[in-house]
């Protein structure tokens, strides 16, 4: 796997606090989101490698492990045990190889496993009588959902190698978002750990909102006469429908903010973002004699 430097990814370096890596995440995601960039591949693949940072930085575990296994963290299980092994068979008299005491190099890696398992690829130490563990695959799928599929809570159920999952899925979830679901993966070797699975959600929006995180966006048609003159109008929101009270001379490119009527805030129960509901003034066709004198003599008056 070809190595992301994750902190670079978020515009930070290895001092970065937790709080500083949450707002990085956060501005970069609006800026990068696919509802933001519809089309732009490169906007993509940027937006999914924000989600990969803060999915390994924002977890105090997984950082410490990135930190100091870089690309191979993952595996961060299988070399301390690997470790741990060499310096027991050392000790034990089992080989003429030196102790290996200091941290590890990124390219050091399989050069370690190399010499540990003398290239077998996850083999036993030769002579020795035990096997090394190690850690299983871990695998990669995705989910497809429409909007409407995550703005509540559910549960459903995944087929991923042979293996039904039942998973819990909260509201909110973001179009190429991945999350981990730790022991999901591939079965470890010897007994080791089994791999994890990361899925990627992708959300299909077929509605007449347009999304940016949890913030909700919809143009609303106003007629000329409501525009001018005032009134109510109607307007759907993403849970039901509301009436919203028309200023006179209203003017077309109003917006207007509906408090707590956007989406799920992800992992918030009971938080929402906002609607904001844009004016669009439609104007009347097909007009009669009469409206269309009427029209005249309003355009002396104006004069």
């Amino acid at each position: 796997m070809a190595y992301i430097d994750y902190y670079k990814v978020l515009g930070l370096d290895k001092s970065a606090t937790e709080a500083e890596i949450k707002k990085a995440y956060r501005k970069l995601a609006r800026k990068y989101h696919p509802d933001v960039n519809p089309g732009d591949s490169e906007a993509e693949e940027k937006f999914k490698q924000l989600n990969e940072a803060n999915e390994v930085l924002s977890n105090p575990e997984n950082r410490k492990k990135y930190d100091k296994y870089g690309k191979d963290w993952q595996h961060a299980e299988a070399y301390e045990q690997a470790e741990r092994q060499r310096g027991q068979y050392a000790n034990a008299g089992g080989g003429s190889r030196a102790q290996y005491s200091g941290g590890f190099d990124e390219d050091d890696f399989s050069d370690f496993f190399s010499s540990m398992f003398g290239g077998a690829g996850g083999g036993g130490f030769r002579g020795s009588g035990r096997q090394a563990q190690f850690r299983g695959q871990d695998f990669n799928a995705t989910l497809e959902l429409d909007l409407r599929d995550v703005y509540e809570k559910h549960k459903r159920t995944l087929t991923v190698n042979g293996k039904n999952i039942r998973l819990t899925i909260p509201a909110g979830v973001e179009n190429g978002q991945t999350i981990k679901i730790k022991g999901y993966g591939g079965e470890g070797v010897n007994g080791g750990p089994n791999g994890d699975l990361y899925l990627e959600f992708r959300i299909r929006n077929n509605t007449a909102f347009k999304r940016d995180g949890a913030n909700l966006y919809k143009t609303v048609k106003l007629d000329l006469y409501t525009a001018v003159l005032g009134g109510e109008l109607f307007v759907d929101t993403f849970d039901g429908s509301v009436k919203l009270k028309i200023a006179p001379e209203t003017p077309s490119g109003k917006q207007v903010k509906l408090k707590g009527k956007g989406f799920p805030v992800y992992k918030k129960d009971g938080q929402f973002g906002d609607l904001y509901i844009t004016y669009e003034i439609e104007m009347p066709t097909n007009l009669s004699a009469q409206e269309k004198k009427l029209f005249e003599e309003l355009a002396k008056l104006r004069s």
